[in-house]
């Protein structure tokens, strides 16, 4: 069995939720962002001597994804002739469409 504070991380790296700091004086919130696949946290993407992320610096937020659309563009990159058929296709589409 682990222990509590090693449960405790364990549950917290499967999350990989961001991490939010808040202030109890002011009600602020601070937040440190971490990307999908990297060891660390963002903080060298931030402005200089930046360490957290207030919220008028967060834009928007994400509502869903598509998991393997990014296969599209590698199998593109990596056989050229897909590209080519797929362009054709559209433009087949394009020429025979009645607008």
């Amino acid at each position: 069995m682990l222990k509590g504070t090693a449960r405790r991380r364990r549950k917290e790296r499967r999350k990989g939720a961001p991490k939010v700091h808040e202030r109890k004086d002011t009600g602020e919130v601070d937040v440190l962002t971490k990307g999908n696949n990297n060891f660390g946290d963002d903080r060298i993407l931030y402005g200089h001597g930046q360490l957290w992320l207030q919220r008028h610096h967060i834009m928007g937020r994400a509502v869903g994804f598509l998991p393997y659309v990014s296969w599209v563009t590698i199998i593109m990159t990596e056989k050229p002739i897909i590209k080519y058929i797929l362009i054709g296709a559209l433009g087949l589409l394009v020429v025979t469409s009645k607008d």
